[in-house]
């Protein structure tokens, strides 16, 4: 295998940590006066420095999500369609050659998971399965989609990479979000988190969200997953693959997600840990750099964590999640066979009266399809 090199769109790890490390407290103050900021302030913004003026770029960030969502956060839930995987990533709790019973839910079963979603009031969903198409394939992933379409307001895939005729056909079925996370930006670190299966490909993986773009896609939804990497030098990579996926697509709405770590049985742990100040320090500048793009905070951290960081820029939340398929009907449904153990446990209904006391507006729907499909036909 070729060894893999940083992307076209983003400077070598090693020139972000020199770029961080030169910051300086007036390049801060600086970059507050600006009028607008951009994706060349990423490497300021993500300092070391940056860190003792959080409050006034907090603010900022306030206003600037205000101005453009307003009171609103959206909320999802993902629908776990299997377990089965052919990667060998350290990290997860799919990966292959754990000792799990793997679980791929038939249509009858994935239409009783979404049942119990849409009973809470939930309409955006993400559809999510393990990386292994020989089990569970597109077909099947499409089979679901066409199933659920009618009757919610959004449906993103969290899947096996695939080409652009292959989301075109995802998107055929009423797929119109795509999430797929690059895990992390440093190809060194990305090969040994990736000893074995196709996610080993770096750039195959990043290939795959061009795809989704070229195929038309309405939302793509990109990630670091942070821990594994030093966070900071993560973000700015985050940061530059934005950008350019921007300029690639700009119809298509950017997401952008700060995950950390979560332990499984037998995984890898966090050998660089994120503390809770870096980590909004991190969603408040992605905010500034990206003013339009969803910020999305899953029930990986904490309900006390993901209540304060509402006011910081999130406009997107997951509700009432569970990482193992099956598991929102299924009593006996194992939550240590997940993906990854989620921390937030609070039902729908209990994150919704959360939102609202923060002063927030949740919102299970958006507009109607057959109003999108109007403005498309404009």
């Amino acid at each position: 295998m070729v060894e893999p090199t940083a992307p076209e769109f983003m400077a070598p790890p090693t020139e972000l940590a020199a770029r961080l490390a030169a910051v300086e407290p007036g390049d801060v103050e600086r970059l507050l006066r600006a009028e607008r900021l951009g994706p060349n302030d990423a490497s300021v913004i993500f300092s070391e420095a940056a860190r003792a003026l959080l409050e006034p770029l907090a603010q900022r960030a306030r206003a600037v999500t205000r101005a453009r969502f307003g009171r609103t956060i959206n909320l999802y839930a993902p629908l776990y369609l299997s377990s089965h995987c052919v990667n060998g990533c350290t990290y997860c709790g799919f990966a292959a050659g754990r000792d799990l019973r793997r679980v791929r839910l038939s249509l009858t079963e994935a239409r009783a998971e979404a049942d119990h979603l849409l009973g809470q009031g939930i309409r955006h969903l993400l559809l999510v399965t393990g990386e292994d198409p020989a089990r569970y394939g597109l077909d099947a992933v499409i089979e679901v989609a066409r199933a659920l379409r009618p009757r919610v307001a959004s449906l993103a895939v969290e899947i096996f990479p695939t080409d652009e005729a292959g989301y075109c056909r995802l998107a055929s079925a009423g797929v119109d979000g795509l999430v797929l996370y690059q895990e992390t930006y440093d190809p060194e670190r990305y090969a040994a988190l990736h000893p074995s299966g196709p996610k080993r490909d770096f750039s195959a993986r990043l290939a795959a969200v061009e795809a989704a773009g070229r195929a038309g896609l309405r939302s793509l939804g990109i990630g670091a997953l942070l821990g594994l990497s030093p966070a900071r030098v993560e973000a700015c990579a985050l940061a530059a693959h934005g950008a350019w996926l921007a300029r690639r697509f700009p119809t298509a709405r950017l997401a952008v997600s700060l995950p950390r770590l979560r332990p499984v049985p037998g995984g890898a742990g966090a050998e660089h840990p994120v503390d809770d100040a870096t980590l909004a320090q991190l969603l408040v500048g992605m905010r500034l750099l990206f003013p339009d793009a969803e910020l999305v905070v899953s029930t990986r951290e904490s309900a006390r964590l993901r209540d304060s960081l509402l006011p910081l820029g999130v406009t997107r939340i997951s509700a009432g999640s569970r990482t193992t398929p099956g598991a929102y009907t299924s009593a006996a449904a194992d939550d240590r066979a997940g993906q990854f153990a989620t921390d937030d446990r609070r039902s729908v209904a209990e994150v919704v009266a959360a939102v609202r006391a923060a002063g927030f507006d949740p919102v299970m729907k958006d507009f109607d399809p057959a109003f999108v499909a109007t403005q498309e036909g404009a």
